[in-house]
């Protein structure tokens, strides 16, 4: 029997441009890089963490 790890679905929602450098170093730690691209990230507390800091600009969904 194997374990998948959880995994989320993030999409950028919003523009970078004029956002604080901790919140657009976060999106880009994510692999976010333009609008409306979406990333399949770990769900681990520091990509958590990094979600929470620019979950207003983001938009979040489990993917498996």
């Amino acid at each position: 029997m194997s374990r998948q790890a959880k995994s989320l679905k993030v999409t950028l929602l919003k523009s970078l441009h004029g956002q604080g450098a901790r919140i657009a170093a976060s999106a880009r730690g994510l692999g976010l890089r333009r609008l409306h691209q979406s990333v399949e990230v770990a769900d681990t507390p520091e990509n958590r963490g990094m979600i929470e800091k620019a979950v207003h600009l983001l938009a979040v969904e489990r993917a498996g």
